[in-house]
């Protein structure tokens, strides 16, 4: 069973250890210095000549092509080339020996002869052996030997030796350069890999005709004019460097099928791959771009049975000499619902005769018992609910959960399913196109998400099959690198080490000297990314209009008027921007092409996708108050947008053009984040006239006639607030400014306006009076405008500081915490507390229990969960937001353990010192609008309205329901709360 923990030790958390985790197992192999030579030292490579590399000639294809590509990876790496073949005459001194178990003659007699051990991997799946052997046959001084207990297990071992000697597997993909070294020496200590996580381990190429189909069909293979075998001899080749064994090939229309193409599979055979196809393609056929309305009928079971199943008999008998794992499937055409007008019972009865139907195909062309023949079935948007109302799956088919397309696993096993012989798995998403908003540009799910998530369904058994829904695969580099790191090897990863995974990853590229700028710039990313998309900037539902799939952008909720927090975004997004930049102006020339895809495009993108969104809002609240500002902002708003088209036009244009129309900007239906926002221009009046802007003061007409600042509190001394001194017209005018009091401090007292001033406000807190109701104001004056701006401050002579320190306490009618910063927690044998980093809108979240433990009664006085110590100076009604990651329940199985009525929803208990308990929940029915809202923002922010009998110290109560529940943020809202997005910022008392 997975170590489910917070906590790894001193000597795991080394920067070998987590390099290793980027280049999974290759732990005992690695580079050495030329020099005295010793037991465990070969020479890959001297000054003398390179080694030979020999195979078998009864080996398995997938083993002959890997053993040349390791040949290209030595010649790549040193300049020399290497001889790479059977063994046809003498042996070279000093000889790479690579096979599997059973086709490798010499390997067989060094087994034979005692020279070597390989009892743990006969018989196993994708394991693999690296060990020198000295003196292994009359004249030869050292072998290398590489011995796998089949095809991809032996391919995976040489594959780990060439990351060790430094190509990447994404030396083609991505361009990450080889370091060029002329002589290669290996330190080599006896290592065996321990068995995969997950058996079928792969992506889907999701490709809908803006990525990677123009690309391959104008750029890379222009004679066939497709996805075909060349680009996927590619793709082979980077599953197997990821330790991966699967895929499931392009589906859509625009591309050709994968089987239109005969030679696809025999490509694929080459590598090992395992081919298989993604929820509505049964038995490996494409019924988006391979159904004929016209020669074949309509994809209808219920009226033709004949004709579909015709398909599918000729599919599994071209196919079936293969290694494939076959989906079980009945939907509509292209990834639609089932067309007809069945009522529920009918169409749970229709699907399951197909399903008999399919394995009678497999039964007829493959010879096997049908339980050995890989199966899978992925019950995906409406067939879940046929699966749920009485679906009969056969036990030997692999169940494959599905997320709701946003990062959230829907639905996984319960105690009866995890019993199941086919076992279980998911299907994960890195993109995606539909409801309610596409994702398809650039891969922003955050590391620790995606463990949260996938770790949780290997707990409840899912461990035969992974599918991560990969896009067009570029700008998706690192989430497959990730996925595909888990399912190989899950346990080497925890909630501590899995932020910095992408820095790591990076660090081993560019270098460990960088690991600080990286750890900063991939976690802000991912920090910015979980709050709201780069895709998601546009703010409209791009489905829910009606003009289907036309996004109607609008301002965002992100507010330049309270609690800093647009301003703060823009500001946090340029600082990785340029700090990006800065860093591709420092790599090699040979890092920059890779460096440019895998760090400063994304961060940079990102960038220009908020800048230009939110200074096309802030340019609108400027044309609304008049600022002559405004017209400035629209010229950057443009600059914005065509800097991002400048960027995009680069990485197109790298090496050659060798990527050209592989990064579009046209992604979706119609994917109007991507346009340039339509603003006004401002008609500047010819005479320069001064107009404030105060912070927190809501533009709202008949709200208020004056000027005013949110009140300082002398538990937050050293925060300030700022005013706006801005131009109306033309010209320039000059201000001044004068307090009406000793204790108002402010940055600047005077100036000259173009387009606008910034000053800061603060209290000196040492000259204040002491009061409940301390005000002041000050004078803004320019010719014959004077302008008045009121400062209160709450300075009471109790509670002293020293009394609230450590607690939360009430600001400006509000009091927001972070949810991982909690005074206590309660914690039983089952559900303890846990903190995970980098996620969530506070960026570190806690955990409440195990997501695989036992339901609790969340209105239980001593259920496990955590306590928040907090200051109000108000009684009454409050309301209380909880920021809860928008998780589902665990399975359709929930064993409660107390008597309530079943519930489909989550719960957790949200209470006040011992007051009434609320119920609220993380989930929503997918599709939904409460569940849309949801999943944009990656948080269920929950209304429970709760109160207090009195003003002073109480305690905010979360406990368990629902294990696994993970707690963002808390705000109290005691009728201060301003419009935002993000809410508050935390008010501890420090």
């Amino acid at each position: 069973m997975l170590n489910f923990t917070n906590h790894i030790s001193k000597s795991i958390v080394t920067a070998g250890f987590l390099l290793a985790l980027v280049a999974m197992a290759n732990a005992q192999v690695f580079l050495s210095d030329a020099g005295t030579n010793h037991r465990n030292r070969f020479p890959l490579v001297d000054v003398r000549e390179a080694t030979a590399i020999y195979y078998d000639t009864a080996d398995f294809t997938a083993v002959k092509t890997s053993a040349r590509l390791f040949a290209e990876d030595v010649e790549r790496v040193s300049g020399m080339s290497v001889a790479v073949g059977p063994v046809t005459g003498k042996m070279a001194k000093n000889m790479v020996l690579v096979g599997s178990l059973g086709q490798n003659g010499l390997i067989d007699r060094l087994v034979e002869e005692k020279k070597m051990t390989v009892d743990s991997i006969v018989g196993a799946w994708e394991r693999y052996t690296i060990q020198l052997v000295i003196n292994p046959f009359p004249g030869v001084s050292k072998a290398l030997v590489v011995a796998g207990s089949d095809r991809r297990g032996t391919a995976y071992g040489l594959f780990s030796i060439s990351e060790a000697i430094g190509v990447s597997p994404w030396y083609w993909w991505a361009d990450v350069p080889v370091k060029k070294r002329d002589r290669l020496y290996l330190d080599v200590k006896p290592f065996t890999a321990p068995a995969p996580t997950v058996k079928y381990r792969g992506i889907f190429i999701n490709d809908e005709d803006w990525g990677l189909l123009p690309w391959a069909k104008h750029t890379f293979d222009p004679e066939r004019k497709d996805i075909g075998p060349k680009t996927y001899a590619k793709v082979f080749e980077l599953l197997l460097r990821l330790k991966a064994n699967y895929l499931c090939p392009a589906m859509h229309e625009a591309s050709g099928a994968f089987n239109k193409y005969p030679e696809n599979k025999l490509v694929a055979d080459s590598f090992g791959i395992v081919m298989g196809s993604v929820h509505p393609e049964p038995l490996l056929f494409n019924n988006a771009s391979e159904w004929d309305k016209k020669t074949m009928g309509e994809w209808n079971y219920m009226t033709n049975k004949e004709g579909i199943l015709r398909v599918l008999d000729k599919r599994v008998k071209e196919n079936a000499p293969y290694e494939n794992v076959y989906t079980l499937a009945l939907r509509g055409l292209h990834d639609r619902a089932m067309t007809g007008n069945y009522t529920l019972e009918q169409r749970v009865k229709l699907v399951g005769q197909a399903l008999k139907d399919q394995r009678t195909i497999l039964q007829k062309y493959i010879d096997k018992p049908i339980e050995e023949i890989p199966q899978a079935f992925t019950p995906y948007k409406e067939v879940l609910d046929l699966y749920l109302a009485g679906l009969e799956l056969p036990d030997d088919v692999i169940l494959v959960w599905p997320d709701d397309n946003y990062g959230y696993m829907k639905q996984l096993s319960n105690e009866k399913e995890r019993k199941r012989s086919g076992g279980s798995g998911v299907y994960y998403h890195a993109s995606y196109l539909g409801i309610p908003h596409d994702y398809l540009w650039l891969s922003s799910t955050p590391p620790a998400l995606m463990y949260e998530e996938l770790h949780k369904a290997y707990r409840t058994g899912a461990d035969r099959l992974w599918l991560l829904n990969a896009g067009d695969i570029k700008s998706c580099e690192f989430p497959v690198t990730l996925f595909l790191a888990m399912a190989y090897d899950l346990t080497q990863f925890n909630f501590d080490n899995v932020p910095d995974f992408q820095a790591h990853w990076w660090s081993a590229m560019y270098g460990q000297h960088y690991f600080d700028e990286f750890r900063e710039i991939s976690r802000e990313y991912h920090r910015l990314a979980f709050a709201r998309k780069p895709e998601f900037m546009g703010w409209g539902y791009q489905w829910n209009t009606f003009k289907q799939g036309r996004e109607r952008p609008t301002d965002t909720d992100f507010s330049f008027v309270n609690y800093g927090e647009a301003e703060k975004r823009i500001a946090d997004y340029h600082r990785i921007g340029k700090k990006a930049e800065r860093l591709l102006n420092e790599v090699s020339p040979e890092e920059r092409p890779s460096f440019f895809q895998l760090v400063y495009y994304p961060v940079k993108g990102a960038e220009l996708m908020n800048k230009k969104w939110l200074t096309a809002q802030q340019q609108r609240l400027f044309l609304a108050q008049g600022r002559s500002e405004a017209n400035l902002l629209k010229d950057k708003v443009k600059h914005y947008y065509d800097t991002l088209y400048t960027i995009s036009y680069e990485y197109n244009d790298l090496l050659e053009s060798k990527w050209k129309r592989i990064m579009s900007l046209k992604q979706g239906v119609v994917a109007s984040y991507f346009e340039l926002p339509k603003l006004d221009s401002l008609k500047v009046p010819v005479q320069p006239a001064m107009a404030l802007f105060v912070e927190g003061q809501e533009p709202l007409k008949g709200v208020s006639s004056y000027h005013h600042l949110p009140a300082f509190s002398k538990f937050f001394s050293n925060k300030k607030y700022v005013v706006d001194v801005f131009n109306t017209g033309g010209g320039s005018f000059d201000w001044q400014l004068e307090v009406s009091a000793d204790w108002i401090t402010v940055s600047k007292a005077q100036g000259t306006v173009v387009y606008g001033d910034r000053v800061a406000v603060g209290v000196d807190w040492e000259r204040v009076p002491v009061g409940e109701k301390v005000s002041g104001y000050i004078r803004f004056t320019s010719g014959d405008i004077t302008e008045h701006v009121l400062v209160s401050v709450f300075n009471p002579e109790l509670p002293a500081i020293t009394d609230v320190r450590g607690h939360f306490v009430e600001d400006n009618g509000v009091i927001a915490i972070p949810g991982a910063d909690f005074h206590r927690k309660r914690e039983t044998e089952d559900i303890k507390m846990y903190l995970i980093d980098n996620l969530g809108v506070e960026d570190r979240c806690v955990m409440i229990g195990d997501p695989v433990a036992k339901v609790r009664n969340p209105r239980d006085d001593q259920s496990p969960g955590v306590a928040y110590d907090f200051y109000t100076f108000h009684h009454g009604p409050v309301d209380v937001y909880t920021y809860v990651l928008p998780v589902f329940p665990l399975n359709s199985d929930r064993d409660f353990g107390f008597h309530e009525q079943h519930t489909s929803q989550t719960r957790y208990a949200v209470c006040i010192d011992d007051g009434p308990v609320a119920l609220p929940s993380s989930s929503a029915p997918e599709y939904t609008q409460t569940w849309a809202d949801n999943v944009l923002r990656n948080a269920a922010v929950n209304k429970s309205t709760l109160y207090i009998d009195k003003p002073g110290k109480h305690t905010l109560h979360i406990k368990c329901g629902d294990p696994g529940m993970v707690i963002q943020k808390i705000v109290l809202d005691f009728g201060g709360l301003k419009k935002s997005y993000l809410g508050p910022s935390m008010t501890k008392v420090e």
